[in-house]
């Protein structure tokens, strides 16, 4: 008998007053989860991924088919409290759920909630901090954890409630990769040690790999399901629901186009390993000296922003304080795109605060154009509407009645025409490509990859001469990035605008940067061309960061015999520079 069963499950969410009627969010979707599975979830920004989780614990119930949990239907509300006992579900942002001032106390508010006894309460609460390896902070305040270490919080919450099954909505979308790394070796404990079943909804195609069992969701609908395998074998499939194949499966097939029967390959390790199987068969197939492009030489930059001896120090009480930025100096060159990395609480959104003013340094000054941005009130006010930041959260900086009165704000306050407004309004809008349909609605009533393309329509509206982006695809499926990226090119060659761009994700800043400035405790560690950074793996690993997937393969193949080239970064660029001439040997 199966924990969890969706029999021919449809949901769809209240029309807004005034509006017309929505399409069904989940329609007609019949599947199960047993004791004990790891199944992930994956589908396109609105293809029901979400909706789907909070039907497992009666958060939402059906409009019509039937959820069962543990032998109990979910719209039973007699036995509601089993369900949700049963079934916990953990959200995207950990922020949301976290309710308590102290660690300890937070994960007994799920148990105290069901009225446990305190002593059985007191050895859950352990067991769970202990189970996520955070009994040691059991006594910190929650807002002073990482974002890894928050999110493990948000699981040891629903852990103290003992369920039987976690369903967990892309638990890592904001994490640096060391935080994601911490919550699914803390989710394969789970399964493999207590029998738990874990329910993975990602955007992350190399999380997926590890589960038992995938399902790729389109429309409300469930259109692919089977092992990780199966599924990936199925790359018009896969494209289709509007996702993208993991690095290595995508390599590994258009390998296959021109070595025989090369393997689908779901990881990197398992790529490299059958390359050079692969290479010892057909040694024709692969180039033995592949060059370096030839590479002009650099045009000397100027400084569009500059730090000089920046430091940053937040206060945590009374007597203690905190470096986040220590003595930093760094330049950023007119016109380019820069790469910020480090771990969670490396010290970036700090840094990018300096940029435009928001925040002021404890020592040291920052220079736009030449010029001390705080000199006075006016010159801060101009290093905002000049250098452009939108947050990693877009809903912290939408705040009007409608995306049209949202976008247009920083335009109206540069005193521009209100021809020109509109003009500046519709153009970014395009840019980002947002449907002119949405512009008379409230921003609150967009999907999560439309409130983010608002507010970047927001800055994008003023033309500064700095674009600042802080975790810009979180949360966004694969197209959703890959449109993006086309975005931010587009508006960089129209612009000139320089872009400074924070990200986890080692494989937007390979394809975006041209130099990446490394952070670690507030300091910085590296600052180099983007090719000299992504050669320095064992550094990066270290520092809990890790290489783009594809860089990751020809880091293992060189520690064998091969001779790789660098700036390989798609697996394009590599079927391109090590096998250039097979035809399908």
């Amino acid at each position: 008998m199966p924990l969890i069963s969706l029999d021919h499950v449809s949901y769809t969410y209240p029309a807004p007053p005034g509006g017309q009627a929505l399409s069904p969010a989940v329609e007609g979707v019949s599947l199960c989860v047993d004791e004990g599975e790891f199944v992930a979830i994956l589908g396109a920004n609105g293809s029901g991924k979400s909706t789907l989780a909070k039907l497992t614990n009666g958060i939402l119930l059906p409009d019509s088919g039937a959820v069962t949990v543990a032998d109990f239907s979910t719209a039973d509300e007699a036995h509601i409290n089993h369900i949700r006992q049963a079934v916990g579900l953990v959200f995207q942002n950990p922020d949301n759920q976290i309710v308590a001032t102290i660690v300890e106390e937070d994960a007994a508010f799920g148990p105290e909630n069901l009225g446990i006894e305190p002593a059985e309460i007191r050895a859950r609460v352990e067991w769970a901090l202990r189970t996520v390896g955070l009994w040691e902070l059991r006594e910190r305040e929650p807002h002073r954890l990482s974002g890894g270490q928050k999110q493990r919080l948000a699981i040891a919450g629903i852990l103290a409630m003992r369920p039987r099954c976690i369903v967990l909505d892309e638990p890592t979308a904001m994490l640096d990769p060391q935080g994601r790394r911490e919550v699914l070796d803390t989710l394969e404990k789970l399964r493999t040690q207590f029998g738990m079943a874990v329910v993975l909804i990602t955007h992350y195609m190399h999380e997926a790999v590890a589960a038992q069992r995938v399902i790729v969701m389109e429309h409300g609908h469930v259109t692919l399901e089977g092992t990780p395998r199966e599924v990936f074998a199925q790359p018009e499939a896969v494209r289709r629901a509007g996702l993208r194949l993991p690095q290595s499966a995508a390599l590994s097939l258009q390998l296959r186009e021109k070595v025989p029967d090369f393997p689908l390959c779901l990881t990197a390790t398992e790529c490299a390993q059958a390359l050079h199987s692969a290479r010892k068969k057909h040694a024709e197939a692969f180039c033995t000296q592949p060059q370096n492009p030839e590479e002009s030489p650099a045009a000397p930059m100027d400084a569009v922003l500059e730090t000089q001896g920046l430091t940053h120090r937040y206060t945590q009480n009374s007597k203690d304080f905190v470096d986040a930025l220590r003595a930093l100096d760094l330049q950023v060159h007119r016109g380019e795109c820069l790469g910020i990395i480090g771990h969670t609480g490396s010290g970036k959104s700090t840094l990018i605060q300096h940029f435009n003013a928001l925040l002021a340094p404890t020592e040291g000054v920052v220079l736009l154009d030449g010029h001390d941005i705080n000199e006075n009130k006016k010159t801060r006010r101009a290093a905002r509407f000049a250098a452009g930041l939108c947050f990693q959260y877009p809903e912290s900086q939408l705040f009007a009645e409608t995306v049209r009165e949202d976008i247009a704000f920083g335009p109206q306050n540069l005193g521009l025409s209100a021809e020109e407004v509109r003009t500046r309004v519709e153009t970014a809008a395009a840019r980002v490509g947002l449907d002119a349909a949405l512009l008379g609605k409230s921003p609150f009533e967009l999907s999560g990859g439309e409130k983010r393309r608002a507010a970047l329509a927001g800055v994008m509206a003023m033309e500064p001469k700095v674009l600042i982006l802080d975790e810009p695809a979180a949360g966004l499926d694969p197209k959703g990035k890959q449109d993006l990226r086309q975005t931010l090119r587009g508006f960089r060659a129209e612009t000139g605008c320089t872009i400074v761009l924070v990200s986890h994700s080692m494989d937007e800043i390979a394809a975006l940067c041209a130099r990446v400035l490394v952070l670690s405790h507030g300091e910085k560690v590296l600052l180099a061309d983007v090719d000299s950074v992504f050669t320095q793996r064992e550094k990066l690993h270290a520092l809990g960061l890790e290489l783009p997937e594809i860089a990751e393969i020809c880091a293992l193949l060189r520690q064998t015999d091969w001779v790789i080239p660098q700036g390989i970064y798609t697996p394009e660029g590599f079927v391109g520079r090590m096998c250039p001439n097979a035809g399908g040997v």
